[in-house]
C-alpha cells in the first residue's frame, strides 16, 4: 500500500486561494447546442440505440495485478474511469461506480473492479462537471482526506462534501504528490450540472508524469488544435487514455466528443504512440451502435498505419502495463 503525501504545489503554480471568473464561456471553441436542438435529438431517437448487443461488450473482472515500482498500470473500470497506478500512487480518473447516473438508463456493464478490491486511493482527478464524469455517490465513498485535483472553480463542490485536500487548477497549471506531477490541460468541451451553472467551472484533461512514464487522460473532448498544444507542452507522452464513444448524431455531438477517427488523429497531433480506449460500453449517451466505437477505432488505427499492439482496446476490468 502506498503512502499518501500531501499535494505540494510546484514553485510556478499559483497559491491555493483563487479568484475565478463568473464563467468560462470564453474558453468554448464551438457554440453549445441550443434547447431546440436537444429536443430534436431526443424526439427523433438520436440517443436511443438498440442495446441488444450489450452482451458483446467485453468484461474481464480479474482484479488488479501487481505493478513494479518503475511501471505504470492502467485498469479500465468503465466509461472514463481508470485505476491508474503510477509512480507508486493509485489514482482514479473521473470515478463512477454507480449503477445509474441522472438522465440515462442504468449502466450496461458492471464496474471492471469491485469497490472493495480498490487499494488505498492516493488521488482523484476530475475532468469536468458532468454527471457521467463527476458522480456524487461514488465521491462520497472516498475518505474525506483523499487528495482531489479538480478544474478551476469546482473545488467548492468537494469542500461542501467535507473534503479537506482539494486543489483547483487552471489550464497548464501543475501540482505534485511525491514524484508524480498532475498537470491540467485544455479540452474542447464544456461543463454543466444544473440549469443555471453552464460553464461555471472549467473542463480539461490531465497529464500525469512519474520519473519513468507520462500518461494523458483526455476526459471528454471534441477535436481541435488543443491536442497539438498538449503535445508541444508535454513531449514524450507514453499513453493517451482517449474517449472514442458518444459521437452520433454527428451534427449534434461534434461540439463535445471526438469520433474514433478523430481520436486516432488526436494521437498523431499529440505525438503519442499508444492509445487506450474509453467512454464507450458503459452508459448509453448517444446514437451509434454499442460496439461501433471500438470497432471503428480499430479500423482507424489500422488505416493510419499504426502498430496494432499499441491500440489498447481494453475489456472492462482489463489491465495493461507500461514498463519502466
Amino acid at each position: 500500500m502506498s503512502q499518501t503525501v500531501s499535494p505540494e504545489i510546484s514553485p510556478s503554480a499559483p497559491p491555493r486561494r483563487r479568484t475565478w471568473p463568473a464563467d468560462f464561456k470564453d474558453r468554448l471553441t464551438c457554440p453549445l447546442p441550443d434547447f431546440r436542438e436537444v429536443l430534436s435529438v431526443a424526439w427523433h431517437g438520436g440517443i436511443r440505440p438498440d442495446i441488444g448487443d450489450a452482451d458483446q461488450i467485453p468484461v474481464l473482472r480479474a482484479g488488479l495485478p501487481p505493478v513494479g515500482p518503475r511501471d505504470t498500470a492502467v485498469t479500465w473500470v468503465g466509461h472514463a474511469t481508470y485505476v491508474l497506478r503510477i509512480g507508486g500512487l493509485t489514482v482514479l480518473t473521473d470515478p463512477v461506480w454507480s449503477r445509474k447516473i441522472p438522465g440515462v438508463r442504468q449502466r450496461l456493464t458492471p464496474p471492471g473492479l469491485a469497490w472493495s478490491d480498490l487499494p488505498h486511493v492516493d488521488a482523484v482527478v476530475i475532468s469536468h462537471n458532468h454527471y457521467d464524469h463527476l458522480d456524487a455517490p461514488t465521491i462520497r465513498r472516498l475518505p474525506r482526506h483523499t487528495p482531489m485535483f479538480v478544474p478551476a472553480n469546482l473545488g467548492s463542490w468537494f469542500t461542501r462534501k467535507g473534503f479537506t485536500d482539494v486543489t483547483e487548477l487552471d489550464w497548464w497549471e501543475s501540482a505534485r504528490i511525491g514524484e508524480v506531477s498532475f498537470d491540467f490541460v485544455p479540452a474542447h468541451h464544456w461543463s454543466r450540472r444544473g440549469i443555471r451553472d453552464t460553464c461555471r467551472s472549467l473542463w480539461g484533461g490531465w497529464v500525469l508524469t512519474s520519473p519513468h512514464q507520462r500518461v494523458y487522460f483526455a476526459g471528454d473532448t471534441a477535436y481541435g488544435d488543443r491536442f497539438k498544444q498538449i503535445g508541444d507542452h508535454y513531449p514524450g507522452i507514453d499513453l493517451a487514455l482517449m474517449p472514442v464513444g458518444a459521437y452520433e448524431p454527428r451534427w449534434f455531438m461534434h461540439v463535445s466528443h471526438v469520433d474514433p477517427e478523430q481520436a486516432v488523429q488526436a494521437c498523431d497531433d499529440i505525438g503519442v504512440r499508444r492509445m487506450a480506449t474509453m467512454h464507450w460500453g458503459t452508459f448509453v449517451l448517444s446514437g451509434e451502435p454499442l460496439m461501433a466505437p471500438v470497432q471503428e477505432a480499430r479500423e482507424a488505427w489500422e488505416s493510419a498505419g499504426r502498430d496494432r499492439s499499441d491500440l489498447w482496446d481494453l475489456a472492462i476490468g482489463e489491465t495493461r502495463v507500461l514498463t519502466g
